[in-house]
């Protein structure tokens, strides 16, 4: 495997984890409001958003800057 090659894959991995990550945040923020861990219900609900946003925003900004510029023709 090229560096190249490992480069891009520990990149995939790292938004993917990421987004793994986010959906486990976003769990226990909703464990919080619910009531199942203890927690106030706001605090719960800023969990709930900071998961929201690794799920969907992080990895977008982690792509958008990691992308492969485009060849000079």
């Amino acid at each position: 495997m090229s560096p190249e090659d490992a480069h891009a894959r520990n990149r995939f991995l790292i938004i993917g984890i990421m987004r793994l990550l986010g959906v486990v945040v976003t769990g226990a923020g909703v464990l919080i409001v619910r009531g199942v861990l203890p927690g106030y219900a706001w605090a719960g609900v800023v969990v709930i958003l900071i998961g929201l946003l690794d799920v969907f925003v992080i990895p977008q900004m982690l792509a958008r800057k990691w992308r492969t510029p485009p060849a000079d023709r």
